[in-house]
């Protein structure tokens, strides 16, 4: 019999997940993802918690036969505390809850933000510490000291919209689909980044500002609609390009400030965001000239799922770090804070 096998559950947001690790080793990771939202521009949280209730008990079936796991191998039951929509969490911590008092094991919470971080610690190579991990979502923008998987404060982080959030925002003024960052990413790869001109803000520290580049964004888009009608689909590539390059600048910008004050090499990034083309290639760039060791994690750890939560939970399992029958989410739950 293994030494830990524990179930995981992700149901912050619109992906319901799963997954099963077992001695560090991530055997499965399964995601279902809501595309119920597409039709409204963006996250509905009633439909978000529904759409959870309906697939949470078929995801977690299908995390244990693929981990070739029966339930009552567990020795643990892991679940997304917070951050997150309400409705969302209490499906996964509800059904966390109920299956780890069936089986009588202990239960992990999980705050989702380290969770990213973590993601790190699941494929080879892993990184050094301490480590600058730039966490970037729809959610979420910070950059994360990381001390050990139980020691991590956040340096600088966004004081109003995400960095996905302006990606997604901008690109529905374009009138792309949503979610819009990925479609702007694959626009962009054929613009050029140097076409338009967008102001990039300059906030204290580490902290980044992203609400100005959708205001400019949406007035350079109406004055140049009023000369010309067909700005947007003669221009779309170059506009995309430009958005993106201004955003990754922006981002890149305080992690290389930080890794220069702070005299730290190992460099990473985490989140949704993180599969963005032009911010890998950027950052590799930047890495190749500071002399980093970069860390992305792999394709399906970047959005939310649950083996970055299986991985969170294993380092807390290994400290017995167990939580209580009377746990309730916590949509506002953060990583400590830095003031630098």
């Amino acid at each position: 019999m293994p030494n830990s096998v524990i179930l995981a559950i992700e149901s912050s947001c619109d992906e319901t997940s799963a997954a099963v690790i077992i001695n560090g080793e991530v055997r499965s990771n399964i995601v279902a993802t809501q595309v119920i939202h597409e039709q409204y521009g963006g996250v509905v949280p009633e439909l978000a918690s529904r759409a959870h209730q309906q697939h949470i008990v078929s995801v977690v079936t299908r995390a244990l036969n693929d981990a070739k796991v029966t339930k009552k191998e567990l020795e643990a039951v892991a679940f997304t505390r917070g951050p997150g929509l309400l409705g969302a969490l209490l499906v996964g911590t509800s059904f966390a809850k109920a299956l780890a008092l069936g089986l009588n094991v202990p239960l992990i919470e999980v705050n989702h933000m380290k969770a990213h971080v973590l993601a790190h610690f699941i494929d080879e190579p892993k990184p050094d510490l301490p480590m600058l991990c730039l966490t970037v979502s729809g959610g979420h923008t910070q950059i994360v000291l990381v001390k050990s998987p139980y020691e991590m404060e956040v340096i600088g982080e966004t004081q109003d919209d995400a960095v996905g959030e302006a990606f997604d925002k901008t690109a529905k003024l374009l009138g792309l689909p949503y979610p819009g960052g990925p479609v702007m990413d694959k626009l962009a790869k054929t613009g050029n980044p140097q076409a338009f001109e967008f102001p990039v803000s300059e906030m204290q520290g580490y902290n980044y500002s992203f609400s100005g580049i959708k205001t400019a964004v949406l007035y350079f888009l109406r004055d140049n609609l009023k000369k010309n009608e067909n700005f947007i689909e003669e221009n779309k590539a170059d506009i995309c390009a430009s958005i993106q390059y201004t955003l990754v600048k922006m981002l890149l910008q305080k992690l290389r400030r930080a890794s220069r004050e702070l005299d730290i090499k190992e460099i990473a990034i985490a989140g949704g965001v993180s599969a963005n083309s032009g911010l890998r290639e950027t950052l590799k760039e930047m890495g190749e000239k500071e002399g980093w060791n970069i860390h992305i994690p792999d394709f399906q750890y970047c959005t939310d799922n649950a083996g970055m939560i299986a991985m969170a939970a294993h380092f807390k399992f290994l400290n017995n770090e167990f939580t209580s029958q009377s746990v309730s989410p916590m949509p506002r739950m953060e990583i400590p804070r830095m003031e630098i």
